[in-house]
């Protein structure tokens, strides 16, 4: 009975207080009943208060852990989060051809949804190029989707057009999610945009809180692992965003300033969804 268990991968960095990247994409697989591995691209030492220094792992150690873990597990999705450099967007777009890790979930960790670049210019031309085609689903934050498209986004019919223009560069499935930022607004909007043309909107009530560290990771994650377990990416994505407002509407205290989302939430959330 060798690799029964449902199993997905993340190629991304680790945050060392544990709310974002690899330690929120791990939380969000388990939570799902999906047993996670961990493909490191970076790290980051950094708490609540912020990020003091980071590392980035080397490009062959990168392509090893590629074949370490295609040569003795069945991986059934994978997702990407922070990606660092050219070289790091090179050998993971390399190494993802010659393995077989299923639909991949593209979350693209280019700009925070504050508006922050995380990549230098070259780095995400690259990623356009190499990166976004390779995407079963891309999931850009409002100002990553404003970057790839070169959209304003204004409204919501902006939204579905950056999608297509997403769906365009060969991503099949497209998730834009809505701005956020403002402390008046009522609900966030995300799009979602299909492989087969299809479109529809994700609207939750927005729930003011500086307790939002690892939202995008969790989102993608959770999207994976439905993905991993044979959920259409529909449905993958609905249940997705259930649970990521559980997770950040009932927050955590974790921290002194900005803290990670509820994944205790998030488990409560999918386990009645499947009463």
């Amino acid at each position: 009975m060798i690799n029964q268990q449902v199993q997905a991968v993340t190629i991304a960095g680790h945050d060392s207080d544990g709310s974002a990247g690899m330690p929120a994409d791990l939380h969000a697989f388990f939570v799902d009943g999906v047993y996670g591995h961990g493909l490191l691209t970076a790290a980051v030492s950094g708490n609540s208060y912020g990020i003091d220094a980071a590392q980035v792992m080397p490009k062959d150690y990168i392509e090893q852990q590629f074949k370490t873990l295609s040569t003795d597990f069945k991986i059934s999705a994978a997702k990407t989060g922070m990606l660092a450099n050219d070289d790091v967007i090179n050998v993971v777009a390399d190494q993802y051809a010659k393995v077989d890790f299923g639909p991949l979930v593209v979350d693209p960790v280019i700009i925070t949804k504050h508006g922050a670049m995380l990549l230098e210019q070259s780095a995400y031309e690259l990623f356009r190029e190499r990166i976004v085609p390779l995407a079963t689903v891309i999931t850009p934050n409002f100002y990553e989707a404003q970057k790839l498209t070169g959209l304003q986004l204004k409204d919501t019919q902006e939204m579905f057009d950056a999608a297509v223009k997403l769906h365009e560069m060969g991503a099949k499935n497209v998730v834009i999610k809505g701005e956020h930022n403002d402390p008046t607004q009522k609900e966030v909007v995300d799009v979602v945009l299909l492989e087969d043309g299809s479109r529809f909107e994700l609207t939750k009530p927005f729930f003011d809180t500086t307790h939002v560290n690892g939202t995008g990771d969790t989102f993608s994650a959770i999207i994976a692992a439905e993905l991993a377990k044979g959920t259409d990416v529909k449905n993958a994505v609905i249940r997705a965003k259930d649970a990521v407002f559980a997770a950040i509407s009932h927050p955590l205290e974790v921290g002194h300033k900005f803290g990670p989302i509820n994944h205790w939430a998030a488990e409560r959330e999918l386990k009645k969804k499947e009463l």
